[in-house]
């Protein structure tokens, strides 16, 4: 199972918009998707219509010891696609794991050796920062995925995400790899987009994708009903993206298949 934390300490740059679709993208070529939601908002759960009756046994669950992988996961509405969902206590995790021995290798020790037979990729959702959360999901993860809002403040933050990778694979994960950047809410009208593209192509070479999210007003309605862009309207551009940024995900994966 190929394990993929879909990350970026700043908010709002359609992570989990991206998370969702991606897996939904990913599920309809065949794969089997595990999502694990590790954010307390729990929009990757809302946004596949994972309502809190369901979410008894969470990602926080999953974390703390309490549950096991197979007690946690819940099936989507989406054929091939289960997720671990999150809920609101995950906000209170980072402070009582620092009692748990070995606190950033839960996750890690709650997948390993669970789900290779059943799952062929693991799709982890991190949480708008770079605290004990997501610092669990790059160990447990063989590769990053970093969506980057195409606006000039996002740079600022990758070099610090960047930065962050390394110290992981320096001190606990050396098979983490930088799986690609997305671009995300580019807006071909603007001329901001286009320049801070540029300058992430002209800095990272090939790490970024050919393909670029666009602003779409289906993708922010899709979470309102549940249900992935992909379900919603398969034919707006922002699916459309999201369909071939999965085509070039699949592509990179061979190379990574060893070592998941």
């Amino acid at each position: 199972m190929i394990r993929i934390a879909v990350a970026n300490q700043k908010g709002g740059v359609g992570k989990t918009t991206t998370a969702i679709n991606l897996a939904t993208a990913l599920a309809a070529t065949g794969l089997k998707v595990l999502l694990i939601d590790l954010d307390p908002q729990g929009n990757a759960s809302t946004g596949l219509g994972i309502g809190q009756a369901l979410r008894a046994q969470s990602s926080y669950e999953l974390l703390t010891g309490a549950a096991s992988l197979s007690e946690c996961v819940v099936a989507s509405p989406v054929p091939r696609l289960d997720i671990v969902p999150g809920k609101v206590d995950l906000s209170g995790a980072e402070i009582e794991l620092i009692d748990f021995e070995r606190r950033t290798h839960r996750l890690d020790a709650a997948l390993d050796g669970a789900g290779r037979a059943r799952w062929d990729v693991c799709l982890i959702d991190c949480p708008p920062s770079l605290g004990l959360l997501t610092v669990n999901a790059l160990i447990a993860a063989n590769a990053i995925l970093v969506p980057l809002q195409a606006e000039f403040f996002a740079l600022e933050g990758l070099s610090q995400l960047l930065q962050t990778v390394e110290r992981i694979r320096a001190r606990f994960n050396p098979e983490l790899s930088i799986l690609g950047v997305v671009l995300t809410m580019y807006d071909r009208r603007n001329n901001l987009s286009a320049q801070v593209s540029d300058d992430v192509r002209a800095c990272l070479g090939n790490v970024v994708f050919d393909t670029v999210i666009p602003r779409n007003v289906r993708l922010s309605e899709a979470p309102s009903h549940g249900l992935p862009a992909l379900i919603y309207d398969h034919r707006c551009p922002g699916s459309e993206a999201y369909i071939a940024l999965a085509r070039e995900l699949i592509a990179r994966l061979p190379a990574r298949a060893e070592a998941a």
